[in-house]
């Protein structure tokens, strides 16, 4: 299998979970919406772009955010459930957070000429602030926290996303997981 096809859907990777669309794409990877029969549950995998798996560094980090970002368990964070590769192709799998991305709902707020109300901000800050902290407290430094990495699922709760470039400190060392690039 290959990413650079103009899609995945109908596709199963890892002989298990059946990828139905894309989600997003950015430099260095493509999330995908799926489905683990296995589970019978929807997730969301991570695939890393092919001319990235050819860098042996750049998948032992990526292996590296997997394996960090699975220790992390706290309700404003997005789960991990598993890691693995098929042949050169290297994933992720996480829990999948049906909801609205939080930089849609400030654009929307913005075009109406509103701003998030303060009782809003609150409810959305205040838990991302704990898994934050939650995240510092195992060695865990998100850098890249910014509204499009957080998702307010249907119960109105702010999930952080995508720790790919997290710098994890740890045992004297520190590591940025995705490489040189930091944001987006």
């Amino acid at each position: 299998m290959n990413d650079s096809q103009p899609t995945w859907s109908g596709r199963t990777i890892g002989g298990r979970y059946i990828i139905e669309s894309l989600l997003g794409r950015g430099g260095m990877s493509s999330v995908y919406k799926a489905v683990d029969p296995n589970l019978k549950r929807t997730v969301a995998i991570k695939i890393i772009h092919p001319h990235l798996s050819e860098h042996p560094e750049f998948v032992k980090r990526f292996e590296q955010e997997a394996a960090a970002v699975a220790k992390l368990r706290h309700s404003n964070i997005m789960q991990v459930h598993d890691f693995n590769h098929e042949g050169s192709v290297y994933y992720i799998v996480f829990e999948y957070v049906a909801g609205k991305p939080l930089d849609n709902r400030l654009k929307e707020m913005k075009e109406a000429g509103l701003r998030l109300p303060l009782e809003e901000t609150i409810q959305i800050m205040a838990p991302l602030c704990e898994a934050v902290a939650y995240a510092h407290e195992r060695s865990m430094i998100h850098r890249d926290l910014k509204p499009s990495n957080i998702i307010i699922n249907l119960l109105g709760e702010p999930i952080l996303l995508d720790f790919g470039i997290a710098k994890i400190v740890g045992g004297g060392q520190v590591h940025t997981a995705t490489g040189a690039t930091i944001g987006t």
